[in-house]
């Protein structure tokens, strides 16, 4: 088999069949075909476009590319889930203790947070103590015990997706649906939950800027996941302005706490709930989606939501007092309420922008190998629609350097005002199954 003869029956148009993509991905992963030869291909996927059937064929040869998780251990429905990233989305942090509480066993892996998203394990790893790393043993032996538990990806998982990702960034091929969806059901199905929910953020904020687009890759996953009899199924949800209130690590944790409490921002909670309720629908725990939310508010208005988070915090290592006490956490050396300076709706909020800022202050990072500030971040106290005058709060800034008037005049910007009305962002846009 001769790649440049892949190449150029992908250039025409004709697909590839499955001995071939597993011919490539594994010669690709051993070293045998250069970046150049797969850059062109992987130009000719963006270009030309895969089916359904050679998305998963890719998705297969990624998952058998490396290591796959065995958690037939585990004693009870496991399930996971997978954002596609946006601006203060700690929506794992409040969802895992919640639907652990629900008698379902959420296992994860992931990732740290790179450039105007954040991740996962850089705020769980703001609270004193708290490792990301379990054995295999440790780590099914927690599930067991509690239900949850929340790591790194220490595995040899899909190793060929780090090395396609990597060409893939840096040869303008990233914008591909079935590229895309390989990826993150590669690393989905060697994770090993039956069962599996997405979250597929669109708007200013996130990865994919249309709706069309993110139809089309919610629907390309599902898909891919039922092929691997998986129980899956992805909400589309809006990412035109930041998710809650708190990006910033350590206050993104505060945030998931205090929903958990039932004192989290609405659109935050909302999504919690839902995304919540259609795990534990596919997961065959409740029979309607309006129940499983009864369900999950009564976790969370009983306090067991909360009770099972402290469980995961100690059984990590780390200190579960910051549920009562947040100053345990890392402190911002100064802090910035920044008011309108004019009147009118707010029309917009650059959700990217806000995300940059925050990385400027210090709560990203450039590159893989930058350190990040674990205390400092933003509060974004208005939504899109709400009204503003000379007195209100747009926002709070939580530094450890102090910020210049045009700094703040910065973070004025990313708010965008109108005298004409506006509506209401709606969060959940649409649900794929």
């Amino acid at each position: 088999m001769r790649m440049v003869d892949l190449i150029l029956k992908k250039r025409n148009k004709e697909a590839l069949n499955e001995e071939e993509i597993n011919w490539l991905i594994q010669a690709y992963t051993e070293g045998n075909i250069p970046d150049y030869q797969m850059s062109s291909l992987l130009m000719a996927i963006c270009i030309q476009d895969m089916t359904d059937e050679e998305a998963f064929h890719l998705t297969k040869a990624m998952v058998l590319s490396g290591d796959t998780i065995d958690l037939s251990e585990v004693d009870g429905k496991t399930v996971d889930k997978h954002s596609t990233g946006g601006v203060g989305d700690k929506t794992s942090l409040a969802l895992g203790p919640l639907i652990a509480s629900c008698n379902v066993k959420l296992a994860k892996m992931s990732g740290r947070g790179l450039g105007h998203t954040g991740g996962t394990l850089d705020k769980l790893e703001s609270i004193p103590g708290f490792s990301i790393e379990l054995s295999d043993v440790d780590f099914i032996k927690q599930m067991n015990d509690i239900g949850i538990a929340i790591i790194g990806q220490t595995k040899n998982l899909c190793p060929a997706d780090k090395k396609l990702y990597a060409l893939r960034d840096v040869t303008g091929t990233v914008e591909s649906v079935p590229l895309i969806a390989s990826s993150i059901m590669g690393k989905k199905i060697a994770s090993g939950a039956k069962t599996i929910v997405l979250d597929v953020k669109v708007g200013s904020g996130a990865f994919m800027k249309d709706l069309t687009h993110a139809k089309d890759l919610s629907e390309t996953m599902v898909e891919i996941g039922k092929k691997f009899n998986r129980n899956v199924s992805a909400l589309i949800t809006n990412m035109d302005e930041p998710l809650g209130e708190a990006v910033g690590n350590s206050l993104e944790i505060i945030e998931a706490i205090e929903t958990l409490k039932g004192n989290g921002p609405k659109d935050f909670e909302e999504l919690v709930l839902h995304l919540g309720a259609h795990i534990l629908v596919n997961a065959g725990e409740a029979e309607t989606i309006r129940e499983a939310i009864g369900v999950l508010k009564t976790q969370i208005d009983n306090r067991e939501g909360l009770n099972k988070f402290r469980e995961f915090i100690k059984a990590q290592g780390g200190d579960d007092l910051v549920v009562e006490d947040y100053k345990r956490l890392p402190q911002a050396k100064y802090v910035y309420e920044v008011k309108s300076e004019n009147k009118g709706y707010i029309q917009s909020i650059n959700a990217l922008a806000v995300g940059v800022y925050a990385s400027k202050l210090g709560a990203g990072r450039a590159t893989k190998e930058s350190d990040i500030d674990l205390a400092v971040g933003l509060k974004m106290k208005k939504k899109i629609g709400d009204y503003v005058d000379n007195d209100s709060t747009l926002g709070i800034i939580y530094s450890n350097e102090e910020l210049s008037d045009e700094s703040l005049n910065e973070f004025r910007k990313i708010f965008v005002l109108t005298h004409e009305k506006i509506d209401k962002r709606t969060l959940i846009l649409d649900v794929v199954k």
